[in-house]
C-alpha cells in the first residue's frame, strides 16, 4: 500500500511530512505530550495515485504529538564596515519544537 503525504502550514512555512515522521518546526508553546493539528493544504498518496488540493487549504486533516521543545543551535550575526573601526557580533538561538505526525487524514 502506498505511503500517504500531506503538506502542511504552521509557523508560516510549508512543510511535506508523511505518517510516523518526526519534523522539526517552529515552536508551537505546547507541552510535551501535547496533540497538535495542522493547517492542511495538500494530501496524496506517495505514487501520485489519490491526489486532494484545498483552495486553500483542506482544514486540519493532519494531526500530531509534540516530542520535544527546545532552542537549535547558535548562529553569529557579525556585521562589519571596512576602514571605519565598527563591527558588531550579535548571537541567535531559535526556538522550535520536534512533532511526530500521527495521522493523516
Amino acid at each position: 500500500m502506498a505511503k500517504k503525504i500531506a503538506v502542511i502550514r504552521t509557523g508560516g512555512k510549508q512543510y511535506k511530512v508523511s505518517e510516523g515522521e518526526v519534523v522539526k518546526i517552529e515552536k508551537l508553546g505546547k507541552e510535551k505530550g501535547a496533540k497538535v493539528l495542522f493547517d492542511t493544504l495538500l494530501t496524496a498518496l506517495e505514487d501520485g495515485g489519490s491526489v486532494e488540493i484545498g483552495m486553500p487549504s483542506l482544514g486540519e486533516k493532519v494531526s500530531g504529538e509534540v516530542i520535544e521543545e527546545g532552542k537549535s543551535k547558535k548562529i553569529l550575526v557579525v556585521k562589519y564596515k571596512n576602514k571605519t573601526r565598527y563591527l558588531r557580533t550579535k548571537g541567535h538561538r531559535q526556538n522550535f519544537s520536534k512533532v511526530k505526525i500521527s495521522k493523516i487524514g
